[in-house]
């Protein structure tokens, strides 16, 4: 059985909201996920496959993955 913060891991990107201006529009048209708020934070979830993808996009970005 798979453990369960791994799967989590690669099913979502946690970040803080600031992170995503300018980028949230293209990334929910490139990118196959979900983006839901948390109070100051976004929880962008989708498959493994786009996840990674995304992840690269925001990479590319300046963005500071965790």
């Amino acid at each position: 059985m798979p453990d369960p913060s791994r799967l989590r891991d690669s099913t979502q990107i946690v970040l803080p909201t600031e992170d995503l201006d300018g980028l949230r529009e293209e990334i929910e048209s490139r990118f196959v996920v979900t983006i839901v708020p948390e109070g100051e934070r976004l929880r962008i979830i989708g498959s493994p496959v786009e996840i990674k993808e995304a992840g690269e996009f925001l990479a590319k970005h300046g963005v500071r993955l965790p």
